[in-house]
């Protein structure tokens, strides 16, 4: 492996656990993280914001506080939400070091940079004062995620040589979007010899409910899950030392372990599957939403974007009246896509770059016109 400590290429995301009346519930991810480590696994990423700030807290209970510290990799990042002045960082720092319940992080990653939020970070010195912790021992490696243009990404690493590793969204429907530019950003993160972290291999669950045109050419394989092409497909690119997945369950855990475990990539036929589904995808003019759900953090209407936009994407894709039936109990309390007063926050924060506000108008058309 590319560092010390990391057993394996697939890595736990803790962006989205196993819930039970919007509670974490411990039970099942003491589980889940029981299997993950049993079967040799042992990376763990998480952030500040994560599951509504109770992922961290989460990793700590059912991870730090039962497993030696040297027996698990532990990832962490800084959010630009959560901090205004260069003085904010170092106290944020130390609360997540105390929320997950350990004394220092193997990686710690500027959270999601972009154009706009990496001059924030550089007025702040976020970066040397990030180098400050690693010379303390605190934070092993230091690296970014990344969300804008492969330009950008080159800018970044251009002036600041010193990071170690990055993370970006790779999957096979993103890999050619004009707008993520996953290839384009694999081959800067390659130019640079740095090794990638790959987030959202199944783009927030998308890859894994297909529409029916897509699932039959996988059926056709008589193989693996959809989210093991999925998975595969971001783990087989050369210079990818770590492939993240969001489990929700333990089904999902075994089913992501049963292929990640004795690693193979795709195969030439398989390939040739995943070809095939983009371009499924491609004619059907989905929303790319990934759920990640970052544009509801400042939604002075306290819009729920991505449910909207899924429920948007279920009506395009099965035509029923289960899509206007969720659309009704997600606005219940308010909140509806015509609520919009277009601020623009949403798509500032929104990594896939998605022309939100729009987008919003056309939900509102669709469903309350």
């Amino acid at each position: 492996m590319y560092f010390d400590g990391v057993k394996k290429n697939f890595g736990f995301g803790c962006m989205r656990l196993p819930m039970k009346d919007k509670e974490v519930d411990y039970e099942e991810l003491n589980k889940m993280v029981d299997t993950f480590i049993d079967n040799g696994f042992n990376y763990f990423d998480t952030a500040h914001g994560y599951v509504d700030k109770m992922s961290e807290i989460a990793v700590r209970e059912c991870l730090t506080k039962r497993y030696p510290r040297e027996s698990f990799v532990l990832t962490d990042k800084l959010t630009d939400f959560y901090f205004k002045t260069q003085e904010d960082i170092r106290p944020l720092f130390e609360s997540q070091l105390e929320a997950c319940g350990v004394d220092y992080f193997d990686f710690y990653l500027m959270h999601a940079q972009n154009k706009n939020n990496f001059l924030k970070f550089k007025e702040c010195r976020a970066y040397e004062l990030a180098l400050e912790l690693k010379k303390e021992g605190k934070i092993k490696h230091l690296g970014i995620s990344f969300h804008d243009t492969a330009d950008v990404l080159d800018q970044i690493l251009t002036e600041y040589p010193q990071i170690e590793v990055v993370q970006i969204q790779l999957n096979y429907v993103d890999f050619d979007n004009v707008a993520v530019q996953s290839r384009k950003c694999y081959e800067v993160c390659r130019k640079h010899n740095k090794p990638v972290i790959i987030m959202e291999p199944v783009k927030g669950g998308n890859l894994v409910s297909l529409p029916n045109d897509a699932q039959k050419i996988f059926d056709e394989l008589h193989g693996g899950s959809n989210a093991s092409y999925a998975i595969r497909f971001a783990a087989g690119f050369e210079g990818v030392f770590m492939v993240l997945s969001g489990m929700s369950n333990m089904e999902q855990m075994l089913d992501n372990i049963s292929y990640m475990k004795d690693f193979k990539p795709l195969n030439d036929k398989e390939k040739e599957a995943v070809a095939k589904v983009c371009v499924v995808f491609k004619n059907m003019h989905l929303i790319a939403c990934t759920a990640c759900r970052y544009c509801i953090e400042g939604c002075p209407k306290n819009i729920a974007i991505p449910d909207l936009f899924s429920c948007m994407n279920t009506k395009n894709l099965y035509h029923d009246w289960n899509a206007n039936f969720y659309y009704n109990l997600h606005t219940k309390k308010g909140g509806k896509a015509s609520d919009c007063i277009e601020c623009g926050k949403c798509e500032k924060a929104c990594p896939q770059h998605l022309p939100i506000r729009k987008l919003l108008k056309d939900v509102a058309k669709e469903f309350e016109g």
